[in-house]
């Protein structure tokens, strides 16, 4: 096993660093949230430097100010509907490619980047590369169906927790200025299928399950050494 393991920020900087090379001249890219793409986009910053044109599209007020530290140019789905690729982190990732997001309460605009990309590269370390998705799935919801879609959840066989903030009293709020609650289930055996049923909910605005852009994923999992890609 790699080394990465023990040092999983040279990992995720390995990661980020190959999606960056990856982006050409004259792209359009989504902007993902989390620890792996901001060395992504510590890396195209590099790049802008000497001279690359890039546009990028930003899931998250985070990933925006970051990126405005880095002397990215933003744009919008408005100006681009249709982008050349989207880049973005994952809590897991199964050997189908599909994946797990939300720890960063963004996963509402990340799967509306992703869905208008031409491709979408998620990076990662190995650690987030499992046999089978198990992790908690977070789910976004209005808060004024909170009671009724925690009673839903409830009765599909899983435990749903309303997050927290960290440095604040009462529940996160999502950029959307909606709560995220993180359903655990014993198993989950149809992501596909999980994804759409709770999709169904009143009251629901997205989960954490990317099951739908599996034709278009690329996995960078970052190593010490080396990256490996997939497919």
């Amino acid at each position: 096993m790699d080394s990465l393991t023990s040092d999983p920020f040279v990992a995720k900087r390995a990661a980020g660093y190959k999606a960056a090379e990856m982006v050409k001249d004259g792209m359009v890219l989504g902007l993902g949230t989390g620890s792996t793409v901001m060395y992504t986009m510590e890396r195209l910053s590099q790049r802008i430097h000497d001279g690359l044109t890039i546009s990028g599209i930003p899931t998250s007020f985070q990933t925006a100010m970051r990126a405005r530290e880095y002397n990215i140019p933003l744009t919008t789905l408005d100006d681009h509907p249709v982008i050349d690729l989207a880049i973005d982190g994952a809590d897991e990732v199964d050997p189908q490619l599909r994946l797990i997001k939300g720890r960063g309460a963004a996963h509402t605009r990340e799967k509306c980047v992703a869905a208008a990309a031409k491709q979408f590269i998620v990076v990662v370390d190995e650690q987030k590369m499992v046999t089978c998705l198990d992790g908690l799935v977070p789910v976004e919801i209005i808060p004024f169906a909170i009671r009724p879609v925690m009673d839903q959840l409830t009765a599909m066989g899983c435990i749903p927790v309303l997050r927290e903030g960290m440095k604040k009293d009462g529940p996160v709020i999502t950029d959307n200025m909606n709560f995220i609650i993180d359903a655990k289930f014993k198993k989950i055996t149809n992501p596909e299928k999980l994804e759409a049923v709770i999709g169904l909910i009143p009251g629901v605005v997205e989960s954490g399950l990317f099951c739908g852009f599996t034709h278009k994923t690329t996995v960078i999992v970052g190593g010490k050494k080396s990256c490996r890609v997939i497919p």
